[in-house]
Order: structure tokens, then sequence, then C-alpha cells
């Protein structure tokens, strides 16, 4: 999965891979204390798109690149912060997509994968079968 930031005025933006296996207890610690959720429930607030949460997470990207990046100066507009699945990662859903859905509901999914799979991001750094990015 990647966090993807683009302020408006930026030419590029800045894409970060995002495995919540990955951050440092530091990180993990501070990001529960910013947000008063225990680290498994920040993973699936971010993926569910509570906005404290995808604050804190930018703010962990930006402050390992500018250690003195303040919290409170961490602001960004809606649709100037995604996040994205991989290719791979779409992939595996499509696996399972296959394995556990039928009839209306195996197309429906079908279809908004393989939209997805269209413009989505090679992770080619992932290895195996990494699970989706939530913390168990």
């Amino acid at each position: 999965m990647f966090l993807i930031y683009q302020p408006e005025g930026a030419d590029e933006p800045t894409k970060w891979r995002y495995n919540p296996k990955k951050l440092m207890s530091v990180e993990r610690e501070d990001i529960e204390r910013r947000t008063g959720k225990n680290f498994t429930d920040f993973t699936t607030a971010v993926l569910q798109g509570n906005s404290l949460c995808r604050r804190a997470l930018l703010f962990t990207f930006l402050r390992r690149e500018h250690p003195k990046t303040r919290f409170e100066d961490v602001d960004f507009a809606w649709d100037e912060l995604t996040l994205d699945y991989s290719r791979q990662e779409y992939e595996r859903m499509r696996e399972k997509v296959l394995e556990t859905q039928h009839g209306d509901a195996l197309a429906t999914a079908l279809a908004g994968i393989d939209k997805a799979l269209e413009d989505a991001y090679d992770d080619t750094a992932e290895e195996g079968k990494a699970g989706l990015p939530i913390a168990d």
C-alpha cells in the first residue's frame, strides 16, 4: 500500500510505501498517543478514512524526512492525500474474491478490482504474499 501526498502546487506527488507492520515502535507509540487509538484500531481507521489517523500517518512519514516537522504544521486538503493499494495487493484481493464470491457479487467485485488494477502502482519491493496492511 502507498501513502501519496500531493499538496496543491506540487509538480509531483510524494509516495511512501505504507506497511503498518514496518513502522517502528516509537512511531507506533507516538501515533497511539496522538490519535487515542490502539495501533490495531488505528490501522483500520486509516483504511476507513479517519482524518486524524491519516494526519498522524502523514506526519510520521514527513517527520522521517524532516525531523523538525511539528504535528501542528501538518495540514492537508482531503484530495491531497490518498492511500492506494499496490498492484500485488489488488491481485491478491482478486484471488480471494474468486474463491469467496459468486454471481453478481463476484462480477461487481471483479469489475472494481480490475478497474483499480489499471492504474495501480507496482510494488517491486514487496516480497512473497504479505498480508494486507492491517495490524494483527
